[in-house]
Parts: structure tokens; sequence; C-alpha cells
């Protein structure tokens, strides 16, 4: 996770920290911890800063310095920008949320945005908007009237389906990222949206008359999202009937709904995306296992699905 390291506003705290980071990355997490509390005794309310110290105390087995640290975080920052209730969960220290932080997300996507498309493509072998698009590919109609690329980010899937859709819209939490996209001039139609929120509140619905879609997409995007409830109701409200959702998750290997993940990403299993499926009347037409991304050298399993509105 990338997450940009906000100044104490205190120039010997922040010194102090730059030698912390030093030492961590060179593997001294203990030496590190302590030089990152030194810097917060002279800024405690650096809500930045407490994560940071979280970081390295987690990495140097002190586990419950680090669940004080996050706690420290969060009462600084409840908005929770940096997204330490989910790593109080995987620590042990709180439930799972079944969302999390629409605020974290949009932050680590704003802060992303200038090196996502390099760093998906390029060094992590990022392919689901390709292997998605071959799926929509192989079924008869090859034109599309209206599509709608929800969490489009930069446009990497919009630019694989331009070329058969009549009109293109795209939806992102951050603002970032649809600045990328509306860059690359793909879209005829683009907006800020929160896929966590209930319909009438996901930003989707401003225009009363929108026409519905006939395919709607999430690539890449239901990994932050816990409970996907709350996706398939505005999957409902977008698509027309006979329309096609086509969307990617990270497989969680299990039978239970969706698990958080130590990369603060969540997994899917697949008989709970079938089960929301079928209670939403949407027919799976595919479903496809695949490597979806590298993370730390190592493979992310996915699952790819195209499901159709029943009619």
């Amino acid at each position: 996770m990338y997450v940009k390291q906000l100044s104490s506003g205190d120039l010997i705290a922040d010194r102090r920290a730059d030698y912390a980071k030093m030492l961590a990355e060179g593997g001294d997490h203990r030496g590190a911890a302590e030089l990152m509390a030194q810097a917060l005794e002279i800024a405690p309310d650096w809500a930045a800063g407490w994560f940071r110290l979280a970081d390295y105390e987690e990495k140097s087995g002190r586990k419950m310095a680090a669940i004080e640290a996050l706690g420290r975080t969060l009462r600084l920052s409840p908005e929770d920008i940096f997204g330490a209730s989910l790593k109080l969960a995987l620590l042990g220290a709180a439930e799972t949320p079944q969302q999390p932080p629409s605020s974290y997300v949009e932050r680590l996507f704003d802060d992303y945005a200038e090196r996502f498309d390099q760093a998906l493509v390029e060094k992590l072998d990022y392919s689901v908007p390709e292997k998605l698009a071959a799926l929509i590919g192989r079924m008869p109609s090859q034109r599309f009237r209206h599509v709608t690329d929800l969490g489009c980010g930069t446009g990497l899937f919009g630019e694989r389906i331009r070329h058969c859709a009549d009109f293109l819209e795209g939806f992102d939490l951050s603002v970032n990222m649809l600045a990328k996209a509306e860059a690359k001039g793909v879209y005829d139609r683009l907006g800020q949206a929160d896929l966590s929120l209930p319909p009438e509140r996901s930003g989707l619905f401003r225009d009363p008359a929108r026409e519905p879609a006939d395919i709607v997409s999430a690539a890449d995007v239901l990994m932050y999202l816990g409970n996907l409830e709350s996706v398939f109701l505005i999957i409902d409200r977008l698509l027309a009937p006979a329309g096609l959702f086509a969307f990617s998750v990270e497989d969680a290997a299990t039978q239970v709904g969706f698990v958080l993940r130590p990369s603060l990403r969540y997994a899917h299993s697949e008989p709970y995306v079938a089960s929301l499926c079928a209670e939403h009347g949407l027919s799976l037409v595919a479903v496809e296992r695949t490597i979806i991304r590298m993370d730390a050298g190592l493979p992310v399993s996915g699952i790819l699905f195209l499901a159709r509105k029943d009619a």
C-alpha cells in the first residue's frame, strides 16, 4: 500500500522520522520504531506518524504496541484515511469491516494515480482489462449501445471496450484517477461515485433519466469492497434487461463470503458471488479462474465473471 508521508509540521520530528524510515528500509524495524517514537514525542498529534510507528512495531514483532499505535491513529484521524481499522482487524483487535473506509480508498488511488498505469501493467503484469474484454468478445453481439465502467481508474478497461461501445461512461471514487481517464479521451462521460453506498447515495443516479446499460464492468474493483450487496443493488438499477455484468474478484479459495487479506484488499468466494447473482436476477454466462496480477513477486489468483440480467 502506498501512503503519502505527510509532514508532522516539525522539522526535528520529520528528520527523525526520515532516519526511522531509513532504518526500516534496511531491515531494522525495532530501531525504526524507537526513532519514530522519539519523533512522536515531539509531534504527538501526527496521525500519519502513529500509523508509520504501527507498521514498524508490527514488523518488529510487537503486536500490542502496533495495536496501540493504530488506535492512536484512529483517534487522531477518525475518517481513517490510512485504513487503520483494516489493520486492526488483521491484527485481531477488531471485527473485519464490511467495507473499507471510503476516505482510505479515495486517498489510496488519488496518491496512486500518477504512476498507476506503469505500476500495474509494466511491473505487476496486470491483465484483468484484457481478459474481461476477451470474455465479452465471445458473446454473439459485438456492438453495445451503452457501456458503464465502474471503478474505471485511468481507463484501462475503457480503452479495450471503446471500439465496440456507442456510448461509454466511467465512474470512480478518485478524482485524480478520473483526471487521468479524461486526459485519454476515451470516455463520453465521467463522474465520481462510491460503490460502497446504497444506490441513491452512490452518485451514479444523479440523472433520473439516465439510460440503462448494455454492459456494466467492474475490473479489479470489488477487492476494495467487502460486502457486495450494495454493488449488486447498483447493478440491478444500471443494467438493461439481458444486459451483461463483467467483473473480477480476488479468489478467496474458500466457501466463505469474503476475507480481508494482509494487502488490505478483500477476496471473495465463488459461491458468495454466485449467490448474489442469483438473488439479484443475474445468470452466470462465464466463470474463469486466472492470475490477475503479481504482488510482492507472487501471483494473485482471481475469478472473472460474466453474468446476464434476466429479461
